[in-house]
């Protein structure tokens, strides 16, 4: 029993010490994805679903709930985040060529449409990003018709 008391011990401080140590927050501002927003023009009812369900993980704006501030679920978050941004990051949208925002704005809608996003993971603990078959629909659409835009400027280029 003692070897299980100095185990836990050990545990303990070896969780105490780890608090000290944070990977980098993604803290930017919503001016960010301004350039995004303009440039696409969602409506209204799709900037506030982007904003409750897209730019924590794809943008330089992160949204933090309390509990990460506990390691090592905020590495686990910053892994999540760094990750989202890799393959779609909304903040860096002017850097991108045409293109490539044709094909993030195709991606977008299917992943979407077929509910690989949001992630389970993340709409567990945000509810308020759960999607709606009407919110699903409007994604769907106003990615389909950025889509095109950018098709359309394409093949005039």
């Amino acid at each position: 029993m003692k070897i299980l008391k100095k185990i836990g011990i050990v545990l303990l401080i070896v969780i105490v010490v780890a608090q000290f140590f944070r990977p980098e927050k993604n803290e930017g501002d919503m001016t960010s994805v301004n350039a995004f927003i303009a440039e696409t023009n969602p409506p209204k009812e799709v900037q506030e679903i982007l904003k409750n369900t897209c730019f924590d993980c794809h943008s330089s704006n992160t949204r933090y709930p309390w509990y990460s501030n506990i390691t090592p679920v905020n590495f686990w978050l910053a892994d999540h985040v760094k990750d989202g941004k890799k393959h779609l990051d909304f903040s860096n949208w002017n850097s991108y060529e045409l293109k490539r925002k044709e094909h993030k704005m195709d991606e977008l809608h299917e992943e979407v449409a077929k509910g690989e996003m949001p992630l389970n993971s993340y709409t567990w603990t945000h509810a308020d990003a759960r999607l709606t078959p009407a919110q699903v629909e409007a994604i769907v659409a106003w990615g389909k018709k950025a889509q095109a835009d950018y098709k359309q400027q394409m093949s005039v280029e």
